[in-house]
Parts: structure tokens; C-alpha cells; sequence
């Protein structure tokens, strides 16, 4: 049966017969119709709407790239900047820690002489309290002694001092005078 199609297939010489147009072989009426489709390509300017459009999306890609590089360069400049803030926080926090210790360390010396200072006067006042203490000590002695001495010499007089003790006395002072 292959045989058959064969022969039915192929011409009066024997050659094999196929669809043909306008006297042309199949394969040049595909060269042809390739040739058309490329002149209407070319004549619809299609490469350089392909071109554009690559061409297009390249700026576009590069205006991304541009923009990425410029947002790289900032984030950056930030990430430096906050960098150096940071380092100079770290200083800051540094030089308030050593100045409170300062503070602190003078606090301390200042209390130590105020309290040495106040021992001092507390002790001076208590030094005072007891010399006042005894001064009225030693006055309150005087004049007891005093008061006793006094009532001694009355009692003395008063036994010993007659009258004629006071005329003669009396008369003493007025001749003195």
C-alpha cells in the first residue's frame, strides 16, 4: 500500500508532486511570505519600536539604578551621621559620668570639712558651756561664801558690838573725815 501512495502522489515522470503556487515550490512561498512579513516589519518601522521600547525600558532601569545609587549614598550619609552621633553620645555619657564623679568627690570633701568644721564648733560651744558652767559654780561659791561671811560677821558683831562700840566707832569715821 506505500507503494500506492507513491504512485498516486507522483507525477507523469515519476517525480514526487506537491501543492505549488503560482508555479513556485512550498519553500519559496515561505522565502517569499518571509521576505513580505520583513518588508511590512520594516516599512511598520517594528525594529525601531522594539529598539525604543528596550531602549525605554533600559533609561527606566538605569533611572532606577540612579535612584537606588542615590538612596545608597544617603542611607549612608545617615547611617555616618548617626554613627558620629552616637560616638559623640558615647562621650557625652563618658564626661557626665567623670564630672558626676567630680561632683560626687567634692560633695564627700566638702561634707568631711563641714563636719569637721561642726565637731570643732559643737566642742568649742561644749568647751564654753563648761567654762560658763563653772563660773557660775565658782560664783555660786563666792557668794555663798560671801553670804556665809556676811552672817558670820553679823552674828560677830552683834555678840561682840555693844553701844559704846558703835559711838566710839561713829566717832572714828567722823574725825577720818
Amino acid at each position: 500500500m506505500h507503494n500506492t501512495l507513491l504512485i498516486l502522489a507522483s507525477g507523469a515522470d515519476g517525480e514526487a508532486v506537491g501543492p505549488t503556487l503560482w508555479g513556485m515550490e512550498p519553500y519559496q512561498v515561505v522565502s517569499v511570505a518571509m521576505l513580505v512579513l520583513i518588508l511590512v516589519m520594516l516599512w511598520k518601522k517594528v525594529p525601531g519600536m522594539i529598539t525604543g521600547g528596550l531602549d525605554a525600558k533600559i533609561a527606566a532601569i538605569r533611572e532606577q539604578l540612579d535612584e537606588a545609587k542615590k538612596l545608597r549614598a544617603e542611607a549612608e550619609a545617615l547611617r555616618n551621621e548617626y554613627a558620629a552621633k552616637i560616638a559623640n553620645a558615647e562621650k557625652d555619657a563618658s564626661a557626665m559620668l567623670d564630672n558626676a564623679q567630680k561632683e560626687a568627690d567634692a560633695i564627700v570633701v566638702k561634707a568631711e570639712e563641714d563636719s569637721k568644721v561642726m565637731v570643732a564648733r559643737r566642742k568649742q560651744m561644749a568647751e564654753d558651756k563648761i567654762a560658763a558652767a563653772e563660773r557660775d559654780a565658782v560664783d555660786e561659791v563666792r557668794a555663798a561664801a560671801a553670804s556665809a561671811a556676811t552672817l558670820a560677821a553679823q552674828e560677830l558683831i552683834a555678840k561682840k558690838h555693844d553701844a559704846s562700840a558703835d559711838g566710839k566707832l561713829a566717832d572714828q569715821v567722823i574725825a577720818g573725815i
